[in-house]
C-alpha cells in the first residue's frame, strides 16, 4: 500500500513537472517570437538566396540566357496536383458568420492597425467567406474585414514558396545532390510546369507574389468578397477552367465552355492563383520583371509588377490602373513585409 502511495505521488509530481515545463515553453515562445521574427527577417527572409556555385556548368546561368523561359504546354493535373490535394483534404469546412469571425478577431486581438505597425499577423485561417460581407454597409469596415480574412492565407502561401526557394538554392549550390534532393527537384519541375528540367526556369517561376498585389487582385475579382463566385465557390481570383470543377458565368456567351474554378477552401484558391501567375505563358513578362528585380537586389514592387498583368482581364491596361488604385488608396503595401505568427499546430510540434 505504501509503495502504491509513493508511486502515485511520484507520478503526480512528474505530471505537474511536465505541465509546468509545457506552460513555460508556450509562454516563452510567445515572448521570444517577435524577437525571433525580427532576427530571421534580418538574417534570412529579406535576403534573396543567390547561386554562388561556379563549379557546375549545368547550374551556371549564362548572362545572355538569364530570365528566359521556354514556352511549354502545361499539364494542369501535375501543376495543380497539390492544390487539388489540399482542396480535397477539407471537404467539410465549418461556416462561421461575420459576427462570429469578428468576435474571433477581437478575442485574438487581430486588427490591421496593429499589423501595419508591428508587421505581425495572427494565424487565423478561415476556410470560407461569410455571406454577410455584402451586408456590411460601412465600406471601409467591409474592406478591412475582407483583408483580415485573406491576409494570413496569402502570407502562408508565400512562406511555402520561400521555403522551397531556399531548398532550391541549397541544391544548386552543392556539387553533389542526394537522391532525396533529386526527387524533390523532379516534383517541383512538375509542379511548376518545367518539362525541360531547366533550373534557371524553375528559379524564375518559383517565387513569391507581393502581398499587396494579391490582395488587390482578390478585391477586384470578388468585389471585396461579395461576388457570386467568391461566395459560392471560394473563388478569390476568378480563374478559368475548362476541365475542373467550376461555376458557369451567367453572362457567358454561346459557345464559351469555360467555368470559374471553385474550391472547398479559400487557401486552395490562393495557392491556385499563385501557381497560375508562376506558370502560365500569359504571365511570362511578369515573371521576367520579377526576376530582374531580384537580380537587382530590389524589393518586389506591386505597382511595378502590376504593369505586366494587363492580360489578366479583358479590360487590359484599365485593369492595371484599377489594381494600382486599389493598392494606393488602401495602403496595401503596408502588408508586403508582414510576418505570419506560428499557429497552434506549429507550437504543438515544439512540445
Amino acid at each position: 500500500m505504501k509503495n502504491n502511495q509513493v508511486t502515485f505521488e511520484q507520478k503526480s509530481k512528474n505530471t505537474l513537472l511536465r505541465t509546468f515545463l509545457s506552460s513555460f515553453m508556450i509562454i516563452s515562445f510567445f515572448y521570444i517570437t517577435p524577437i525571433f521574427i525580427n532576427f530571421a527577417d534580418k538574417n534570412f527572409y529579406t535576403k534573396e538566396y543567390t547561386n554562388n556555385s561556379k563549379k557546375i556548368l549545368a547550374y551556371a546561368l549564362n548572362k545572355e540566357e538569364k530570365n528566359k523561359e521556354v514556352i511549354e504546354t502545361l499539364n494542369e493535373e501535375e501543376v495543380l496536383f497539390d492544390v487539388y490535394s489540399l482542396d480535397k483534404s477539407e471537404t467539410e469546412s465549418v461556416y462561421l458568420s461575420a459576427a462570429t469571425i469578428n468576435k474571433l478577431f477581437k478575442d485574438t486581438e487581430y486588427n490591421l492597425n496593429d499589423v501595419r505597425q508591428n508587421k505581425l499577423v495572427k494565424p487565423v485561417a478561415l476556410t470560407l467567406l461569410p455571406n454577410e460581407l455584402k451586408m456590411i454597409e460601412n465600406t471601409k469596415r467591409r474592406k478591412e474585414f475582407f483583408i483580415q480574412i485573406i491576409l494570413p492565407l496569402i502570407i502562408k502561401e508565400n512562406n511555402i514558396i520561400k521555403k522551397d526557394r531556399r531548398t532550391l538554392f541549397a541544391i544548386i549550390n552543392k556539387s553533389n545532390n542526394t537522391t532525396v534532393e533529386l526527387s524533390w527537384l523532379e516534383k517541383k519541375y512538375k509542379q511548376y510546369g518545367v518539362k525541360s528540367k531547366d533550373l534557371s526556369t524553375l528559379k524564375i517561376r518559383m517565387d513569391e507574389i507581393p502581398v499587396s498585389l494579391a490582395i488587390a487582385q482578390a478585391a477586384k475579382e470578388t468585389g471585396w468578397g461579395t461576388s457570386r463566385f467568391a461566395q459560392e465557390g471560394n473563388a478569390l481570383f476568378g480563374q478559368w477552367t475548362w476541365s475542373g470543377e467550376g461555376l458557369k458565368p451567367k453572362d457567358a456567351k454561346e459557345g464559351e465552355d469555360h467555368k470559374v474554378m471553385k474550391f472547398n477552401i479559400l487557401q486552395a484558391s490562393v495557392r491556385a492563383y499563385q501557381r497560375n501567375l508562376n506558370t502560365h505563358r500569359t504571365y511570362k513578362d511578369f515573371r521576367k520583371a520579377r526576376a530582374e528585380l531580384r537580380d537587382s537586389k530590389k524589393l518586389l514592387d506591386s505597382i511595378e509588377l502590376s504593369k505586366y498583368l494587363n492580360k489578366y482581364a479583358e479590360t487590359g491596361n484599365q485593369y492595371v490602373e484599377v489594381l494600382q488604385k486599389i493598392i494606393k488608396q488602401n495602403k496595401l503595401k503596408d502588408f508586403d513585409d508582414a510576418k505570419l505568427l506560428p499557429s497552434s499546430s506549429d507550437l504543438e510540434s515544439l512540445i
